[in-house]
This record gives C-alpha cells, sequence and structure tokens, in this order.
C-alpha cells in the first residue's frame, strides 16, 4: 500500500498533468501566459509524521519553514528573509525600486545593499501588508466624537484561533484570513493562500486551505509543506493530534514558460516516504525556531530550477 505522502506525490503530477494536457490558455497578469483551470483539491493525512513534502524535486522545505516563521513574527520587510539567505521574495521589491528610482541595479546588487544597509532596507525592502501583517496585526480602526477615525488595536488572528481551539473546539470559526480588501493595493502581492480554517474531530487537527491563485509548478510544494507544518504546529500547542490537510485552489495554473520543468518532472517517480518530528514545544505559537523542525527519509529527485513570474 502506497504511504499517505506517495499518494498525495502522484495525486500532486495528476494535477500537474490535467492542466498542462487539458487547461486552458490565457493571458495572465505577468504577460507570460498560463495554462490554467479552476476548482481543485489535494487531500493529504498528516498522521504518523507524514508531510507533503513532493520528491519528483527537490524542495527546499527549510526556505518554506523560514518564511512560514517570519509571517508568524508579522513582519513584512524582505531584509530578516535575505539575511537568512532566502530569496523567494526578492524580485518584488527590486522591481519596484528599478521602477520608481530609475536605477537599474540588477538583483544580485539591489539584494546585497538589502543586507547591507538597513536604512535602504527599510525604504526599499518592504511588501506592504502582506501576509504577516494580516495573520498577526490585522488593522482596526475607531470611530472619533470629531466624526474621523482613527487606528485601533490590532488583530492577532492566530492567537485567536490558538485559543479558540483550546476551548472551544467544536466551532465553526477557527479561521485566518489573509485577504484585507481595504489593503490590497498597499500589498506588493496579494495573498494567494488566503484562508485558513482548522477544524476538530475526533482529538484530531484539520485544516483546510483555500488558494485563490496557485502556481503548481513554483508555488504549491511550497504551499502545501507551510500548511501542513502550520497544522503541525497549531496541533502542537493546542494538545491535538494532527488529522488532515485539505488543500483548494481556485485558478490553478502553470506558466507556459515553464514547460521544461513540467515536462521533466511528470516523467519522474515518486520516491520515498519523508516525515517531520518537531523536536520541543515551545511556550506558543510564535516560539518555533529552525531547529526544531527534523525531516526524515527524504531523499528527492534533483531539484529543477524555472524563473519566477513577477
Amino acid at each position: 500500500m502506497e504511504s499517505a505522502t506517495s499518494q498525495l506525490d502522484y495525486a500532486y503530477l495528476d494535477l500537474m498533468r490535467r492542466i498542462w494536457t487539458q487547461g486552458d490558455e490565457r493571458v495572465d497578469r505577468t504577460g507570460i501566459g498560463t495554462r490554467s483551470i479552476f476548482g481543485t483539491m489535494l487531500r493529504c493525512d498528516l498522521a504518523d509524521g507524514a508531510m507533503p513534502l513532493v520528491t519528483t524535486k527537490r524542495v527546499y522545505w527549510k526556505t518554506a519553514t523560514r518564511e512560514l516563521l517570519w509571517f508568524l513574527t508579522g513582519d513584512t520587510n524582505i531584509r530578516p528573509l535575505v539575511l537568512q539567505g532566502v530569496k523567494i521574495w526578492n524580485e518584488w521589491p527590486h522591481a519596484r525600486y528599478v521602477r520608481e528610482s530609475g536605477d537599474p541595479i540588477s538583483l544580485e546588487d539591489f539584494v546585497a545593499r538589502i543586507a547591507e544597509d538597513e536604512a535602504f532596507a527599510d525604504r526599499w525592502g518592504d511588501l506592504g501588508p502582506v501576509y504577516g501583517k494580516q495573520w498577526v496585526d490585522w488593522p482596526t480602526y475607531r470611530y472619533r466624537k470629531d466624526g474621523l477615525y482613527e487606528p485601533g488595536e490590532g488583530i492577532n488572528q492566530v492567537a485567536e484561533v490558538v485559543e479558540s481551539l483550546r476551548t472551544n473546539p467544536g466551532s465553526r470559526r477557527h479561521i485566518i484570513e489573509g485577504w484585507n480588501v481595504a489593503q490590497l493595493g498597499a500589498m506588493a502581492l496579494p495573498p494567494c493562500h488566503k484562508s485558513y480554517q482548522f477544524h476538530v474531530g475526533d482529538g484530531k487537527l484539520n485544516c483546510a486551505l483555500y488558494q485563490r491563485s496557485c502556481d503548481v509548478a513554483l508555488g504549491l510544494p511550497f504551499n502545501l509543506w507551510s500548511a501542513a507544518l502550520l497544522t503541525r504546529m497549531m496541533a502542537q500547542q493546542t494538545d491535538l493530534e494532527p488529522g488532515e490537510l485539505v488543500w483548494m485552489g481556485g485558478d490553478t495554473h502553470l506558466y507556459l514558460n515553464h514547460a521544461e520543468l513540467i515536462e521533466e518532472q511528470l516523467g519522474r517517480e515518486p520516491v520515498g516516504r519523508p516525515t517531520l518530528a518537531i523536536m520541543r514545544k515551545p511556550p506558543s505559537i510564535f516560539d518555533y525556531r529552525m531547529e526544531d523542525f527534523e525531516v526524515s527519509g527524504y531523499t528527492p529527485h534533483a531539484p529543477i530550477k524555472a524563473p519566477v513570474a513577477v
């Protein structure tokens, strides 16, 4: 019998193949073009340490983990990621800098300056109120007697969900939402993985993630890992067993310039069953560190590089 992880691996390849062979070809925001289908689902059982870690190419799970931990700090500046060698958000502030300053600096030199010059990073490294801001400091406003509004205390959605899972596990309101309509225009990129809902059943914590837009070749392996990891962390913090991750995609697509990646990956067979152990239980959901996570049994195929569409 196939493990839960290998089943996910095959389901991921089936989804990729279906989009590539049957998807509607269309012009997208980036101008590159995609093949797309709408309304998709993948499921993964997280019991016994299983994780949806794709094996048909190497997924840099430590990079995805560092990004998740960064989200949980509420920070929206790329500098903490840059200092850890995480490159996945660099293109957006670089493009903005070149556009607004007129300086045709290379991406490599821009990132080096972000690392070296804190004032430069403060000015040009911020992404706007993206994921972390909405997760742990959703803005509120108070109505004043003079008829104006002023900022109120931010809402920490993550902390509230942890508390509600502990005190009211049967609730249908265990939700972390990233889609703040009032602030979309200020974000470098509106949230793709936008809505997380948690559900407790039979002593297990399940998570359903809705992703409005999904780059299946580059983004989805990261998204699956991060959502499963967040679920594992939430389960540990609330003394529940990990249950099932249900991933749901809206516009689920492949970029036309990823053809070489896609065709090579579709020719590979899943291998192994990676598992995750969390080495300690920190005081809160916000206190995890990289060294708390240990992956075993991950012997994937070689990485496949492809350009990011900005």
